[in-house]
């Protein structure tokens, strides 16, 4: 466990980056640093490691001060990733990649063999291995940079913005491959950033801080959608705070309607059965049963359902894995007002309405107050 014992970090000029902040970091999972710029965020995330200093307080690794170990024993310990994924560009990925082990006076054969491991472990073609940082995305370097950072395999991970500067859609399969990676190692991480949507899906516990290095909360991600401590941390999660708070609710238990899903060679009276559902349209599907579309029923005929006459069926959600907050995006982007679940495989598995997706919300918010002991 990190301990962070009512620290302060004050520069000679009077500033005070970071006031008298005291947090337990947890082993074994990701907490994340949140808050607005000249929070204390990125300062908090150095002292821990030491490349800033603090000028009160101290901070604990295992009980131990930190100040008790030579900096670079500490560092090597360590492992850091920053926005822009700050490789060598003189190395190859390889290389790079194999950077820390060989500071610890790995072979370079054994280091380089651990390279490899890694690059597919965090989903990077291995043929990419010998080229060098300028020749990949953005993406993929900061996925050069998670490597890296885990090459010596660290007990501890130390991440400061790194995936914010790449698009939204790279930047959602970083936060899910860092989630996959997290859940077959499990590092002590600590992650900074000023999102509060990456904060909220990445963090075991979510630390908001003021300005001036104070802090405002600290709690799981759902507490703090649920219960704000105060007017500036429900501000700062935003009014859409109850959106997000749906990503906690699981999707396992919609009701779903099987009767509208046909497939694109149905027959005329496939059609007609599918047609007497609920749902205002069929959803047509591909032979494996991969979604295609929604199509009125009184236009579609049998055996002959021309693909390019489909109605766009939105952004599915796979059932059971993603949570409620996806099942209501998915119906409310549908133009049918219904949304598509899907299976691991991304096969058609049912569809539900707006109004089922709401009554389920609805008895997930009882449940929630019931376990926590409020009555009506």
């Amino acid at each position: 466990m990190i301990r962070i014992d009512a620290v302060t970090k004050r520069y000679p000029d009077g500033t005070v980056a970071v006031d008298r902040l005291s947090l337990e970091i947890p082993d074994r999972a990701i907490t994340v640093l949140v808050g607005p710029s000249g929070c204390g965020k990125t300062t908090t995330l150095r002292m821990i490691n030491r490349m800033v200093e603090p000028s009160e307080g101290a901070i604990l690794l295992d009980g131990a001060d930190i100040r008790q170990q030579p900096v670079n024993t500490l560092r090597r310990s360590m492992g850091y990733v920053i926005q822009n994924a700050g490789l060598f560009q003189h190395r190859t990925i390889l290389d790079n990649i194999a950077t820390v082990p060989r500071l610890l006076g790995w072979s370079k054969g054994k280091a380089r063999e651990r390279a490899v491991e890694l690059m597919e472990r965090v989903g990077l073609d291995t043929a990419l291995a010998k080229r060098y940082p300028y020749q990949l995305s953005g993406g993929q370097q900061q996925r050069v940079g998670v490597a890296r950072a885990l090459a010596a395999d660290p007990p501890v991970l130390l991440m400061d913005e790194p995936f914010s500067a790449v698009d939204p859609v790279v930047r959602k399969g970083l936060q899910d491959e860092l989630l996959r990676i997290q859940d077959e190692l499990g590092k002590t991480i600590v992650f900074v950033t000023h999102d509060i949507d990456e904060a909220v899906k990445l963090g075991t516990m979510v630390a908001v801080l003021r300005t001036g290095g104070r802090l405002a909360q600290f709690a799981p991600p759902s507490e703090l959608l649920s219960a704000p401590a105060d007017a500036f941390v429900e501000d700062f999660l935003g009014a859409d705070r109850g959106i997000r708070r749906l990503s906690f609710f699981p999707s396992d238990g919609l009701e779903l309607q099987t009767a509208p899903l046909v497939p694109i060679d149905a027959d005329a009276g496939r059609l007609a059965a599918g047609g007497a559902g609920a749902a205002p349209c069929l959803l047509v599907t591909d032979a494996d049963g991969t979604p295609l579309g929604w199509g009125e029923p009184g236009r579609l005929t049998a055996g002959a359902i021309d693909r390019d006459r489909l109605i766009p069926y939105g952004r599915p959600f796979v059932l059971g894995k993603d949570s409620l907050r996806s099942a209501l995006d998915g119906a409310v982007l549908s133009p049918t007002g219904w949304a598509v679940a899907v299976d691991g495989e991304g096969h058609a598995v049912g569809v539900v309405s707006q109004q089922v997706i709401g009554e389920a919300i609805r008895a997930a918010h009882t449940e929630t107050r019931q376990a926590a002991g409020v009555t009506e």
